[in-house]
């Protein structure tokens, strides 16, 4: 009997990164030992209480299928935050579209902008899994841009060759990057712009982490127009709302027309009372400040183990990520040391072969858990220090 097919990635059976690590975990953690998980970037700070209020008010008493488009009032919060954020004065009708969470969205894009003359997808390396997993889905070329230690984790497209960039369609930036930290400088996404201004592709800058940041606050690059330019924003980090699938993309209007027509193929609307909890959360800038200077308190803790430790960080500007050097070089053998104290990160390697010997640790446990992960690291750093 003839097997019928599958997509080719999937037959390939390659697990997505974090579920790997899930089952490495659950492999080597202690019985009895509560794990502190540092692995995945999901917040375990409460989502603030007025806006899971104005969730609550607004559950319906009939259900109907939500605006694809999103509300014209989420839209134009949208753009109200973007104006104070950016300095980007965006049209909530022509500019501005809400999404289910920034990750479907980010994963369907290439769906609207890979063409047959235009098929090469560029991706700054290591990365979020998903900017690959939507291109190849989508049909596209993956090129894969290596990140170095020696230029700061930062994307230069003049790393990339003309005969690339005249057969790509998109290329995807993180800034703050995940997972290395690493931020972009005004210059940076000038010379990122000027180039696919030049050779016609769309630049994609998911910019979840926007608002986890330490110093100077991270541009978008709406910030140097919105020609050939789409950036994505999420309530999941900046409010503590991953669970509310929530965020919006804005930029050039030829694009977002483009996605207001494909995306009513994907039925993948957010509920209005969501919407209404969204508009409570875009139109606040405080509970978001508050928020960042938790993320501080917990990354000064671990920052000043990490030095106790001996073990380097590197990039780590912005982000709720740092970016750490694996002690004795093994990634992988290094998480698994930790696992075994009920410590979980991930090693860079899950992410791309750019990545291997660095580990990324994501801030999101509580202050108190990682002041416990502090002490149970100590005996891994004694013996790695012998």
């Amino acid at each position: 009997m003839s097997r019928p097919p599958l997509h080719p990635w999937l037959e390939r059976g390659t697990p997505y990164a974090f579920v790997a690590l899930e089952q490495r975990a659950r492999e080597l953690a202690p019985p009895g030992v509560p794990p502190i998980h540092f692995g995945i970037g999901d917040p375990r700070e409460e989502t603030p209480a007025f806006i899971r209020q104005a969730m609550i008010d607004a559950v319906p008493a009939m259900s109907s299928y939500p605006p694809v488009a999103g509300t014209a009032e989420l839209r134009a919060a949208c753009a109200r935050w973007m104006q104070r954020r950016f300095g980007v004065a965006l049209d909530p009708e022509r500019h501005v579209l809400p999404v289910n969470g920034s990750k479907e969205a980010v994963f369907s894009l290439g769906f609207t902008v890979v063409a047959p003359d235009r098929r090469a997808v560029v991706i700054p390396t290591p990365a979020y899994p998903v900017y690959e997993a939507g291109a190849v889905f989508a049909g596209a070329e993956v090129v894969r841009a290596p990140l170095e230690s020696a230029k700061g984790w930062r994307f230069d497209p003049d790393q990339v060759p003309d005969e690339v960039w005249n057969r790509t369609a998109l290329l995807w930036l993180n800034l703050p990057h995940n997972p290395t930290g690493a931020t972009l400088d005004a210059a940076g996404f000038q010379k990122v712009l000027e180039k696919a201004r030049r050779f016609g592709f769309w630049v994609a800058s998911d910019e979840a982490y926007a608002e986890v940041y330490f110093h100077e606050p991270p541009h978008s690059a709406l910030e140097f127009g919105l020609e050939n330019a789409i950036v994505f924003h999420t309530l999941s980090k900046r409010s503590a709302m991953t669970g509310y699938r929530s965020g919006f993309m804005a930029g050039d209007p030829r694009l977002i027309d483009a996605q207001r027509r494909f995306r009513p193929n994907l039925g993948a609307s957010t509920p209005e009372f969501i919407q209404k909890a969204a508009v409570a959360a875009w139109n606040d800038d405080e509970h978001a400040e508050q928020l960042r200077a938790r993320y501080a308190r917990k990354r000064d803790v671990v920052r000043a183990a990490f030095e106790r430790f001996g073990w380097t960080i590197e990039a780590s500007e912005a982000s709720f990520f740092l970016w750490a050097r694996a002690p004795g070089g093994d990634d992988v053998a290094f998480v698994e040391r930790l696992m075994r104290v009920g410590v979980i990160a991930l090693p860079g390697s899950f992410l791309d072969p750019a990545g291997a010997g660095y580990v990324r640790w994501a801030l999101v446990p509580t202050l108190e858990q990682c002041r416990e992960a502090v002490e149970r690291m100590s005996a891994v750093a004694a013996a790695a220090a012998r």
